[in-house]
């Protein structure tokens, strides 16, 4: 079958790279002349693990290929999806929709077959209507059918995830949309991946439903982590104790400094902006999109404390390991490093950062703090060390250069990677999250 997918951004581009790999013909399709030149030439546009050797293989393959022209880019295919991004808009909090409906009415304009247009883009309750009226009024004459086919993939793990997947959720209001998406995903069906076939709004609104729960997952145990602090326990075990319930799971039971990334901090927005427009008040959500957000300043309070307090700190150094909202990814977008810096840069704390896959993307997100090639350059004379994203590399520092290369061995793990003690048996003034 003949895939065209719009989009060649991170979904776009991961989504149509493991279809091709299971046999499909797939056109990606973007409008940036040099992003797709950079493709081209087999040079990816964003950090996944393992993305550029299966782009590589399938092109060699020619089953994977790359233009600007959606004209030629769809025809023939008989399933469009749509895989452009839906920021949240500014001024309001709505999803950014215009990408998504330029694209449904330019491929409404040249539709050369009968196809079914899929919504891949996370968007809200009714989209697929609109997409639908839209194409509708290019007047086509092709049959067509729009579904919603929404993602379930984790950065750094989106390859796994989009082939060994939980479920596969398709929206779809006629046959032609569920015959096509069923031929679609065949070759999953080879390893049992469940299909669930629902209406198109309730599949549009699985994937945010999806999202705010996770997100209340992590904000729940951010919340308990503090109360471990205050009261002498530890937030692990609370996690382990909980997580052990089927009915919980121990998955985004990991206590940090806050959720990023691109998905949970937009789509829980838009979900409430979408529920204030239907008149019913998610107020689980609200709160938990206003805990999350204070939460990433209190993490730069929290390593203001290390240093002695706010009054003290000005003038001293800390070193951020990890920018990056999490690891393996070079994805920054709301990433909890940004408020964190931001903290300190208010106090007159100089701060100097080592990611390994962040940096670029973050230098001119965070244009105040100094970029090092390496972790030991960013430690050299760090009054404080702070982790920040649980990269491997952090795993298993040095922590006998860490103290010759700092002014002071004083470590803020805020990702808990660390065994309180044996980083006080190690001489370090140590703190974490939600551990006595």
């Amino acid at each position: 079958m003949k895939i065209a997918m719009v989009g060649s951004g991170y979904v776009g581009l991961v989504s149509g790279a493991c279809f091709a790999d299971f046999g499909h013909e797939v056109v990606c399709i973007d409008k940036d002349d040099s992003k797709i030149a950079r493709l081209k030439d087999g040079i990816m546009p964003i950090y996944e693990p393992g993305l550029d050797s299966l782009v590589a293989s399938n092109v060699a393959a020619s089953r994977l290929s790359f233009t600007t022209d959606l004209a030629a880019g769809i025809d023939g295919a008989q399933a469009i999806f749509i895989a452009v991004g839906t920021p949240s808009r500014r001024g309001d909090g709505h999803a950014d929709l215009t990408f998504v409906y330029e694209v449904a009415r330019e491929v409404g304009e040249h539709l050369a077959n009968e196809a079914v247009i899929v919504t891949k883009s996370t968007v809200p309750v009714g989209t697929g209507d609109e997409v639908e009226r839209i194409i509708e009024d290019t007047g086509t004459e092709h049959k067509f059918a729009v579904v919603s086919n929404p993602e379930f993939l984790r950065e750094g793990a989106a390859i796994g995830d989009f082939k060994r997947p939980d479920r596969i959720v398709i929206g779809a209001e006629d046959d032609l949309g569920r015959e096509i998406m069923r031929e679609v995903y065949r070759p999953l069906f080879l390893n049992e991946s469940p299909i669930l076939f629902v209406g198109r709004r309730t599949s549009e609104l699985i994937k945010y439903a999806a999202n705010a729960f996770l997100a209340t997952k992590i904000t729940f145990i951010n919340e308990m982590a503090d109360l471990c602090e205050k009261v002498g326990a530890n937030v692990q075990d609370v996690a382990r104790g909980i997580g052990m319930d089927n009915r919980i799971g121990s998955k985004f039971l990991n206590a940090g400094p806050g959720y990023g990334g691109s998905c949970f901090p937009k789509d829980t927005l838009a979900l409430l902006k979408t529920a204030e427009d239907y008149d019913s008040p998610t107020r689980i959500v609200e709160a938990v999109v206003k805990t999350n957000e204070s939460r990433k300043r209190a993490m730069g309070r929290k390593v203001l404390d290390a240093l002695g307090g706010a009054e003290k700190a000005r003038g001293k150094k800390v070193a951020m390991l990890g920018l990056t909202f999490k690891p393996n990814t070079d994805d920054m977008r709301d990433s909890p490093a940004i408020a964190i810096a931001q903290t300190l840069g208010d106090a007159g704390v100089e701060v100097a950062a080592f990611d390994p896959e962040g940096m670029e993307i973050a230098k001119p997100l965070m244009p105040n703090v100094i970029m090092c090639d390496e972790p030991y350059a960013a430690i050299k004379d760090a009054d404080a060390v702070a982790i920040v994203t649980e990269w491997d590399a952090f795993r298993a520092l040095d922590l006998g250069r860490v103290k010759e290369l700092a002014n002071a061995p004083v470590i803020v793990d805020l990702r808990n990677i660390y065994n309180p003690d044996d980083m006080r048996s190690a001489g370090f003034d140590y703190s974490s999250i939600g551990r006595n």
